[in-house]
């Protein structure tokens, strides 16, 4: 069996959730439209140049809407469009996943077993 064409649509879903934002800031968006500054609290850690970088890819791959309004000062929204939605059900299952494996794959970066999940 073929699965080379497995391997690029997984590869593909990756590319567009895939890094250590990203995701987190699908998480946020889901609930409804958030403002730069909220999203930055939210993300603990994110520089502003980070945030703006994952918006514009999330936006460039039809994940999120970015909304400017002309106000002084400047206002700008985020929301997640119905695509971005569709991947919660995804992220969920990968938060599954690292809530049951998370520990495991710790240990093993902190101390490599050549063997860490046989056991």
């Amino acid at each position: 069996m073929d699965r080379s064409g497995d391997a690029c649509q997984i590869g593909l879903v990756l590319e567009l959730i895939g890094g250590r934002w990203k995701g987190p800031i699908i998480y946020w968006l889901q609930d409804g439209t958030k403002r730069f500054g909220e999203l930055r609290r939210l993300l603990d850690g994110i520089t502003q140049r980070t945030l703006t970088t994952q918006l514009r890819e999330l936006e460039r791959n039809g994940l999120v809407t970015r909304t400017q309004y002309p106000e002084v000062p400047p206002r700008v929204e985020y929301q997640a469009t119905d695509l971005c939605r569709s991947l919660v059900p995804l992220l969920d299952s990968m938060r599954a996943w690292a809530e049951t494996y998370g520990d495991r794959i710790i240990r093993q970066r902190q101390h490599p077993d050549p063997s860490p999940f046989d056991s």
